[in-house]
């Protein structure tokens, strides 16, 4: 399909009501058609690792066909450049977790990225840094575990930072590296309990949240369960 008959595949699956629906969950209303992602994947399925293709639905500046682009390229052919202009036109979270999850994540400058990013004063830009650390710690397998405790004071710098958008994704961020494995799940949770005893009420928000999933019952049990899984196939 080209350019033009993606978009007019896009624009044909418009939902004002879904726009209003999306709205109520903070996405941005701005340029949005209200297409469901699951028929955005349906679509992406017809056009995957169209790397040319991508570039130019994500400059199209429809919200839809920015998701479209994440999915569709090829994080071979992603060069830092590109990340670096993607995520200076993150306008809404989905968008932001979206292209972490499916691009962003997988490209070969993902661990760089957490660390420049972080410092970026930029609402979405400092939220992708910690969705792309979520990403990582759920997909990257192979990763050792010290990547991920070099992260948490990070996690803890930046757990102060009072925006909505931002404290969620480090709260994701924290939560998710206690769910990869035992050992971590106990690094996240020391780390937690430190951020707890701290003054700001946003550093706390995080860690109480992260601390109670993180103990309960059932992440627990799965965690024990993923690291014997790991520990099996010879992952730490």
């Amino acid at each position: 399909m080209t350019y033009l008959e993606v978009i007019k595949k896009i624009r044909s699956m418009a939902n004002k009501k879904n726009v209003e629906g999306m709205a109520r969950f903070g996405i941005n209303s701005k340029n949005t058609l209200g297409v469901p992602m699951g028929r955005l994947r349906e679509l992406a399925k017809k056009l995957k690792n169209e790397h040319t293709l991508a570039l130019k639905l994500w400059a199209s500046g429809i919200h839809e066909a920015k998701i479209l682009a994440s999915i569709i390229d090829d994080p071979e052919k992603v060069t830092e450049k590109q990340m670096d202009l993607w995520v200076k036109d993150f306008d809404s979270w989905d968008v932001c977790d979206q292209t972490c999850m499916n691009l962003f994540g997988n490209t070969k400058y993902a661990y760089k990225k957490v660390y420049a990013w972080a410092k970026r004063k930029e609402e979405f830009v400092r939220r992708a840094s910690f969705a792309m650390i979520a990403v990582l710690a759920w997909h990257d397998e192979k990763a050792e575990n010290e990547v991920f405790v070099k992260m948490l004071p990070l996690i803890k710098k930046y757990a102060t930072d009072e925006r909505n958008f931002v404290r969620k994704a480090v709260n994701w961020a924290l939560r998710h590296i206690g769910k990869r494995n035992m050992a971590l799940n106990k690094e996240a949770l020391k780390t937690a309990k430190e951020m707890e005893k701290q003054a700001s009420k946003t550093e706390r928000w995080i860690a109480k949240d992260a601390i109670r999933e993180l103990t309960s019952p059932k992440i627990q049990a799965r965690v024990k369960l993923k690291t014997q899984q790991a520990y099996e196939r010879g992952l730490k």
